[in-house]
Order: C-alpha cells, then structure tokens, then sequence
C-alpha cells in the first residue's frame, strides 16, 4: 500500500509500506492493505511504518488518517522522522513546557502549554 504523509508545506513524504502503525483517538491500530475505508483523528504519538529500508518511526503531532484503496493519506500539522528529532531542543522544549506548567500564571494557556509538553515528550520517547 501507498502511504502519503501531507503537512501544511506541502508533501512530506511518500513510500510504499507493508504495514502503518498509527495513534488513534480510538486507541492504536495498525493498518495492512485492502483495509476497509477508514477515516480517522490522529493523537500525539508514535507512528511506524514498514518500507523496503525497514521500520521508519515519526513523532506525530496528531492530524487525521484518511485510508481508501490501499492509499494511505495523513494529514498533519508537524512530522519528524527520529532521525530529523534534536534531542537537545525536544528536551529544551520539555523544560519550557514544564516551567509554564509550574509557574501557576492565571495568564496561561494551559491546554496550549499541556499539548506543546505532550508533544515534546512524544518527541524525546520516538528519538529514544
């Protein structure tokens, strides 16, 4: 199956994959081809997939699956594949998060500082 990977930049990646492994607001699934129509949320998570180079992992920041005719399309504000992942910076980002967290601003966002904390520790456990 054909997996496509779009962010708002344009097309991230494309590859043929045996089987997607994804994060659901339902819970894990794990995509295989001729699988039934299937449109979905994505959470903050893990996302692999097997391809002709092996087991390629990506830290998702959520977005939207959308699965028809052995095509897999996900939609998505932000990738990174664990490669691309500054380790530095994921943790630089944690710490931010965490202080914003702690400082108690009755000023602050606090389901926008939850999620950018999420996402940096999703970030740091996809690096390894």
């Amino acid at each position: 199956m054909k997996c496509r990977i779009v962010t708002p930049g344009g097309l991230y990646r494309e590859a043929e994959c045996s089987i997607l492994n994804v994060k659901t607001i339902d819970g894990e699934r794990g995509i295989l081809s001729n699988h039934m129509p299937l449109v979905t949320m994505l959470e903050i998570g893990k996302m692999n997939f097997v391809s002709d180079q092996g087991r390629e992992e990506f830290a998702v920041s959520g977005g939207m699956l959308y699965f028809q005719g052995n095509v897999a399309t996900i939609l998505t504000d932000a990738i990174e594949a664990k490669d691309e992942i500054n380790l530095d910076r994921a943790l630089a980002a944690k710490k931010r998060a965490e202080d914003r967290l702690n400082a108690k601003d009755e000023n602050l966002d606090i389901r926008r500082a939850e999620l950018a904390l999420k996402r940096a520790i999703n970030r740091i456990n996809v690096k390894g």
